[in-house]
């Protein structure tokens, strides 16, 4: 494994052949399982551990029935009760989509036209072992958190301020907004960015829901605020050192895409191998922070244990 302090800069890294994607494949080995989670070593974590202050513990996933109609495609579990005996019961569930909810895309979610991150080409269903996200769930994604409030800061600057609609962020208003809350990142952090979108959808009746839905069956077919597919943004976060990426909207990046710009997802999961999580529901922890007067926290998910599997519920709490 390589040490952080070794770990090249962005512009450093080689470019994948196939998109031109600059990849990280080599800097912790080709075997590697959990790309930049690699940086939640044990100092960091302990750190991280050593800031909580008031011991307050804020949930930030959504519940498992949410969104609701779910989104591309997914379908809705079923919760069955079985009765055990007189005084005790059982539970199960069927048609669970791992990633139906608040949730982590893991490192099989998105390849590139050289392969999976790392190099593997296999297929899920054949081949579990590779960068399934069993190998995330064994240490947990523990370490410091930083929330940077996007929707509070667009929101001052323009009350007209929507997530439903297209607004990229780009590395100035990350480190605008992480200024002006007067918050720094560090190697090893878990980024966690608020646009409001989740804040929004919460809001919204059963009609509008099913509405949103409707047009939420493909990838690109809705408007959401989100930060920029662009290389400036995988080099910002990829030179910051973070350690994963966790937003509160659909696709971590602004929807739809823009195809001059790329995609984070490709630039992230399958270059960097970096973990990004979507759909996190953030507000009363943004509510906590400012009541706090800061914005770090202990971060603190562990993903389900489903060996192979591609992504997973997020099971995310923040200790302040």
């Amino acid at each position: 494994m390589t040490d952080d302090a070794v770990i090249p800069p962005f512009d450093s890294l080689p470019r994948l052949p196939g998109n031109g994607v600059q990849h990280a494949w080599d800097v912790w080995g080709r075997g590697d399982n959990v790309g930049t989670l690699n940086r939640l070593s044990g100092p960091a974590v302990a750190a991280a551990a050593s800031g909580v202050r008031t011991g307050e513990r804020i949930g930030v996933s959504l519940p498992l029935g949410l969104p609701d109609p779910p989104f591309f495609g997914r379908k809705a579990f079923r919760h069955h009760f079985e009765p055990m005996g007189p005084a005790a019961w059982d539970d199960w569930i069927d048609g669970f989509y791992l990633q139906c909810s608040s949730q982590w895309d893991g490192l099989r979610h998105v390849g590139s036209p050289d392969g999976w991150y790392g190099g593997w080409r296999g297929r899920p269903s054949d081949d579990l072992g590779p960068l399934g996200i069993h190998h995330w769930a064994e240490r947990g994604i523990i370490g410091r958190g930083v929330l940077v409030d996007l929707a509070a800061r667009a929101s001052a600057a323009n009350g007209a301020y929507d997530p439903f609609t297209r607004m990229p962020f780009g590395p100035g208003d990350l480190s605008a907004a992480l200024e002006a809350q007067g918050a720094e990142l560090r190697a090893g952090d878990i980024l966690c960015v608020r646009t409001g979108w989740t804040d929004k959808y919460l809001t919204l009746d059963a009609a509008a829901r099913v509405e949103l839905a409707g047009g939420l069956q493909e990838v690109a077919g809705y408007t959401a605020a989100g930060l920029a597919g662009s290389e400036e943004m995988a080099r910002f976060l990829w030179d910051s050192g973070v350690a994963a990426v966790a937003c509160d909207n659909p696709a971590v990046e602004v929807v739809p895409v823009d195809p001059a710009v790329g995609s984070l997802h490709g630039r992230l999961i399958a270059g960097l191998g970096m973990a990004i999580g979507e759909l996190f529901s953030f507000g009363a922890l943004a509510a906590a922070c400012r009541r706090e007067s800061r914005h770090e926290f202990l971060f603190v998910a562990v993903p389900l244990n489903v060996t192979g599997a591609v992504g997973s519920p997020a099971n995310a709490v923040a200790v302040l």
